[in-house]
């Protein structure tokens, strides 16, 4: 008895070990409700009368910029949907000086065949909302983009 109570102390020593283990990888894996980074957590869109829409979006009208391949330029409008007038605001004090570069970069990464499209429109579209609504302070966000004008040409 004395030379196998080591060896059972080890083993329920292992097992132990291993059950906590297994426990805090099935945790992490697979419970993705309590997720605690803000931007993973999705942003649900409210339907709004008319006169609320127009209070919480902000546009930028004619911008224009060439493509990846030089052959190409695009005139675009938007329109920023965002969660409240609060947002707003902020938003179109960051529109010129931190927006318009991050669309300026995006729009000059893509080519006219990317854009072709009502897909290569959602696609900038999402893009272009990933990569503004971390520019945004926390409890603020940017809801919707729209392509509101679009118009590409041959050079």
């Amino acid at each position: 008895m004395k030379k196998m109570l080591p060896w059972l102390v080890t083993t329920l020593l292992a097992i132990t070990l291993i059950a906590i283990v297994s426990i805090i990888l099935y945790k992490s894996f697979f419970n993705d409700s309590d997720t605690t980074d803000p931007a993973e957590k999705p942003v649900v869109v409210k339907q709004l009368s008319a006169d609320e829409l127009v209070s919480v979006t902000s546009e930028l009208k004619d911008f224009k910029r060439n493509l990846k391949d030089s052959d190409y330029v695009v005139v675009l409008s938007f329109a920023f949907q965002l969660d409240s007038k609060k947002t707003k605001t902020e938003f179109d004090k960051l529109l010129e000086i931190e927006v318009r570069p991050i669309i300026n970069r995006t729009v000059a990464d893509l080519t006219a065949a990317e854009l072709n499209g009502s897909q290569g429109e959602d696609m900038l579209e999402s893009k272009l909302l990933n990569l503004i609504n971390p520019i945004l302070p926390e409890d603020e966000k940017l809801v919707k983009v729209e392509i509101t004008n679009f118009i590409m040409q041959q050079l």
